[in-house]
């Protein structure tokens, strides 16, 4: 007899062959990274046009009882009135960025991480464009952001800042794609499930 807990020739090959076969993206999960991002940067774009026409040199609008304020304001920086001073900088980034989420999704089959990819890759897509076409300069415009909360100038939360959809979206598509993460939800549609630790038998 010997000791320890031996695999299965058959499982062993099993996971083997699994592992060599490369995953493929799920059309499923494509259609959802590429609807919402457009529905991210639709929804942004017209709330910056409408923002323009309504609220320029209008006082910030108080609404639900002052938990929303909007405040239309012009913002070099990135999310959240971030790093103004590195405008340039930004478009760079949203660029990589995007790039990055197109690798990713090559083996992408999760609908969930789709909606998080989605939701990041729409926000940088919106901003990307201020920074693109607004002034004062082409790649060097500046963000048009309009609402805060608590306070009519973002001094509550977030702290100092201004915000747009974009901003919203790409935060709230930084938070689930952790959230999937430490949950074990991987982007090619397993679960990762973390065994109990069992005393090991040995045979005797």
């Amino acid at each position: 007899m010997t000791g320890g807990l031996a695999v299965p020739e058959s499982k062993a090959a099993t996971e083997s062959e699994t592992e060599s076969v490369p995953v493929k993206a799920r059309p499923a999960a494509i259609a959802v990274l590429a609807t919402v991002p457009v529905l991210v940067v639709l929804i942004d774009q017209l709330s910056k046009e409408l923002a323009l026409n309504y609220l320029t040199g209008e006082p910030p609008l108080r609404l639900l009882w002052g938990a929303v304020y909007l405040n239309l304001t012009r913002n070099s920086g990135a999310a959240f009135s971030l790093g103004s001073d590195y405008t340039f900088v930004f478009p760079i980034i949203a660029v990589i960025v995007l790039a990055g989420i197109v690798w990713l999704s090559r083996r992408l089959r999760s609908v969930a991480w789709g909606v998080a990819l989605g939701l990041i890759a729409g926000g940088a897509v919106g901003n990307l464009g201020d920074r693109i076409f607004r002034a004062p300069a082409m790649f060097h415009g500046h963000v048009v952001d309009m609402i805060s909360l608590f306070d009519e100038a973002g001094r509550v939360f977030p702290a100092g800042a201004i915000f747009n959809i974009a901003d919203s979206a790409l935060f709230c598509g930084v938070v689930l794609a952790i959230i999937l993460e430490f949950t074990g939800r991987r982007r090619d549609g397993t679960r990762e499930v973390r065994a109990r630790k069992t005393p090991a038998t040995l045979d005797q």
